[in-house]
């Protein structure tokens, strides 16, 4: 799908706050409000906007404590890989998984209360999985940046 001008301004737009109503979208956009709302139903349609969520304050609910955590497989084959990704997918820990090259096979961005819970996780779920070679974690120190939204315009 091609994005034009208003399309781009209109997911900026949304990326910053999606409780805004048509109104006041159509208002910033100088269209109606009808037509933000086409424009709207379209990029869900075509899967542009592929959903609303709310981001949480991860202090507040005690998951502040972030970690990237870089593993490497004993072996690559498909097998091996499908099993792994299947199980990264059941630990509600890991919020992020890449599987990337160079010296590790993926990168897992876990969020947890503590180095404790980190403990846990690590020696209860996540060293569980078969054919594991290593890990290598790196604790977040403070946050730079973080953002969710794209530049577009």
């Amino acid at each position: 799908m091609k994005l034009d001008v208003i399309d781009r301004k209109l997911l900026e737009m949304l990326q910053k706050d999606t409780k805004k109503t048509t109104k006041e979208l159509s208002d910033k956009l100088n269209l109606s409000v009808t037509a933000v709302y086409e424009r709207v139903k379209k990029l869900e349609r075509e899967g542009v906007i592929k959903n609303y969520i709310a981001i949480l304050d991860k202090s507040k609910v005690s998951k502040s404590f972030v970690v990237f955590c870089h593993v490497k497989l004993t072996q690559h084959n498909i097998d091996l890989i499908k099993h792994f990704e299947k199980q990264i997918l059941k630990l509600d820990e890991v919020l992020e998984c890449f599987h990337v090259s160079g010296d590790y096979d993926y990168i897992l961005k876990i969020f947890v209360e503590d180095m404790e819970a980190y403990r846990e996780f690590m020696v209860t779920k996540l060293t569980t999985i078969k054919d594991i070679g290593s890990t290598h974690s790196t604790f977040m120190i403070g946050e730079v940046k973080n953002t969710t939204a794209f530049k577009l315009t």
